[in-house]
């Protein structure tokens, strides 16, 4: 996409709506310029757009790729009509909810040009209409401001070059007083919004004059900074760290920093915890409830420790029978003797790579703990890896959220008071697990459970806070099995053998892809142009792959990338790809998505049980009810307009989002633009995401580099020494 640089602005009406998204308010339209024959479309973050609107509009032209030349909205200003026939038109537009063609024409007849001031200054007046009472004359006065109030507070962001992007989250915390917080609150936002919240908050506060070392600008800054810290993994920032950010990022001096962050914690809005291992005095800064989880773990596991456990009643020989009896399975040695043991522990870790019978041994402890009648529960972090591990198991698994009765409004059901009914807990894909959700889970099970975590501890750490698994594992006091073996069947695959030998740092045994001598599972692709990548990739999923391996183009093939952004990232990939492998013509009335598209729910919905992560395809877009359905594993779901924010295309997603899940087929980019992410442990997790066939398309140099490079960047965590009883 491109885009001339030069802003222009234009008068018109807008005369169709192409797309809308409520959430965000994200439109695309027909707009005509005043005097012009021919229609323009525009993009950009528009409130309630409504046919027959007067606008006067600001942009930029840019040239989409496919759709041609459209105006990026950068500013609009509704220019409200001052005829009677355009008084008329607007309302008929619907900006206000429930006036009929008949209501209208009387409240023209009775206020003519004044009827929209009327409306918006002095509603009660329209109860002298025929046939408009209290209720109704409320109602409209109601619609008008909640129209106008979304509309107000774009221009209000606008004046202040924010990008309207925001309006959207704004406006669903505060409503109608979004602008009353913003105008005499604004570091409110901060703390209401995280993430984007400071930003916006600094903003305003700074056009509106406030000075840069104003109290309620630093404590904001200091939360902001511990805010996205958490973000990027870690549980605490340095009280040094900390101060310097405020100084480097936002010049706050050290002076003022050290003083807020005294009154913070004198209020219980931070905590400090004493380094135990720092050569200087310098002490870890938390958000309350990443402290409450890390200590809250800590003190858990210490009380599933403590307690005795009554060990199993069966020796290994009636072991070995029942497994072989319910399962028809011979475990190996190493496989046996965990089996033997890990009943022993209440909490105990499994961990092991790919061949090395992580699920065979799961499925074997289910079986010993059924037969001694023992409550177990299965559980994954994902709805893809509860699903898969249900699979494999033979036996119902739940994601933790469900499980712990998760909801958005008021947090886990579950904990000490209503504790989950189970004897033994199996939770695999537990390198997933942030320490939140860790923390949750501890605490809805009682102490005389046996907690078994089940995971590939060189995997990527999960997304959200904390690297539980490994801390639990380098703490010394939780009993942790590895699995070295790797059985015969698995030696035999390539994508089993190179994942082991990057597990190591060793570079992967390639094949030219070139090569007829038979099938592989593990193909290089070389290439050094993001655009030559791109067709590859193009070219590997639509034709080659379906033709010489019989995958699926949309079920089967899962593009992963290191990135979102760029050449080869997920939002181009996804673009091109739609366009290969779905090239139908965009649906009525200008839906982002099509028919037969596949695509990613992306955050947890109970009510209709689809999880951040899993992945169908449309089966049926309605334009005129905006509605859509989504097939997952031959289940269907119900989409309404306002849920589409809910779902991206999935023709390509990130390596973070693969994890608990598998693919008959993955396709690799990896190109010196990934270079940020070029790590050991993604690149190994993205291998491990392929069943039958890995392909890899991209730069030799970065390929090294994602296997020489171990260096992990160490979360900040305390959860170990916890653990070790060294805090």
């Amino acid at each position: 996409m491109s885009a001339f640089t030069d802003p222009i602005s234009f008068e018109g009406c807008l005369e169709r709506i192409t797309f809308y998204n409520p959430e965000n308010h994200y439109t695309i339209a027909r707009f005509r310029p005043s005097g012009a024959q021919n229609l323009i479309t525009i993009v950009g973050f528009m409130p309630n757009p409504s046919p027959g609107e007067s606008l006067k509009l600001t942009g930029v032209w840019e040239t989409h790729s496919r759709y041609g030349q459209q105006l990026k909205i950068e500013r609009f200003e509704v220019l409200l009509p001052a005829t009677i026939d355009g008084i008329r038109n607007y309302l008929k537009s619907g900006v206000i909810k429930g006036l009929g063609s008949k209501t209208i024409s009387r409240l023209i007849r009775r206020f003519g040009e004044q009827t929209l001031e009327v409306i918006a200054s002095t509603p009660e007046k329209l109860q002298s209409v025929k046939g408009i009472g209290k209720a109704i004359a409320q109602q409209i006065s109601e619609s008008w401001k909640s129209h106008h109030a979304v509309r107000n507070l774009m221009i209000f962001l606008q004046n202040h070059d924010i990008s309207l992007s925001y309006s959207g989250r704004i406006f669903k915390q505060y409503g109608v007083e979004a602008i009353e917080v913003l105008t005499h609150r604004p570091y409110q936002i901060a703390c209401d919004i995280p993430g984007i919240g400071f930003y916006i908050a600094d903003r305003i506060a700074q056009h509106q004059g406030a000075a840069p070392d104003d109290p309620q600008r630093i404590r904001a800054c200091i939360l902001y900074l511990l805010e996205q810290t958490a973000a990027d993994g870690n549980m605490f920032m340095t009280d040094a760290e900390l101060s310097r950010n405020c100084g480097r990022m936002f010049d706050i001096s050290a002076d003022l920093a050290a003083n807020a962050i005294l009154e913070l914690i004198a209020e219980g809005a931070l905590i400090q915890e004493k380094l135990p291992d720092a050569a200087t005095n310098e002490s870890a800064m938390y958000l309350p409830a990443l402290h409450e989880a890390e200590a809250g773990i800590s003190r858990r596991l210490k009380a599933f420790l403590s307690i005795p456990i009554k060990p199993p009643d069966m020796d290994q020989e009636q072991m070995t029978h029942e497994i072989l009896n319910r399962l028809a399975i011979q475990l190996s040695a190493e496989q046996q003797a965990i089996l033997e043991t890990v009943l022993l522990h209440h909490a105990a870790i499994i961990t092991g790579g790919p061949g090395t019978g992580k699920t065979t041994l799961i499925r074997s402890i289910s079986a010993i703990c059924d037969r001694m009648r023992r409550k177990t529960v299965l559980a994954a972090p994902t709805g893809r890896a509860a699903r898969r591990l249900s699979e494999v198991a033979h036996k119902k698994a739940s994601t933790l959220h469900k499980l712990l009765g998760y909801n958005e409004e008021e947090g886990f059901e579950k904990d000490e008071d209503d504790p989950l009914d189970v004897d033994v807990m199996i939770v695999d894909e537990a390198s997933m697990v942030d320490a939140r959700l860790m923390y949750h889970l501890l605490k809805a099970i009682p102490v005389t459970t046996s907690l078994i975590l089940v995971g590939d501890v060189f995997q990527l750490p999960s997304v959200g806070p904390g690297n539980v698994l490994s801390d639990m594992i380098q703490s010394g006091v939780i009993q942790t099995f590895e699995l070295n073996e790797i059985f015969r069947q698995a030696k035999q695959s390539p994508i089993v053998i190179n994942a082991h030998r990057i597990r190591h740092g060793q570079f992967p045994e390639i094949r030219n892809e070139t090569d007829e001598n038979g099938l592989s599972e593990f193909y290089f692709i070389e290439q050094y142009q993001p655009e030559s990548v791109v067709n590859i990739i193009v070219e590997l999923c639509s034709r080659k792959i379906p033709e010489k391996f019989g995958y699926d183009a949309i079920q089967d093939i899962q593009v992963l990338t290191p990135m979102h952004k760029g050449t080869v990232g997920a939002i181009q990939l996804n673009q091109v790809l739609q366009q290969a492998l779905n090239p139908q013509e965009q649906s009525p009335n200008g839906f982002l998505f099509k028919t037969g598209d596949k695509v990613m729910h992306l955050r947890n919905n109970y009510i209709k049980d689809v999880f951040n992560g899993d992945i169908g395809v449309i089966s049926e877009i309605n334009p005129q009810s905006k509605r859509m359905s989504v097939v997952y594993d031959d289940r269907q779901v119900e989409y309404d307009s306002e849920e589409f924010e809910d779902l991206t295309l999935a023709y390509a997603i990130s390596v973070h989002k693969s994890q608990g899940s598998e693919y008959p087929a993955v396709v690799i980019p990896l190109m010196p633009q990934h270079y940020p992410l070029l790590q050991r442990n993604l690149l190994y997790t993205a291998i491990t995401r392929g069943k039958k066939l890995v392909i890899i398309v991209g730069n030799r140099q970065a390929l090294s580099r994602a296997v020489q490079n171990d260096k992990q960047r160490n979360r900040l965590s305390l959860l170990d020494k916890r653990l070790a009883g060294l805090i």
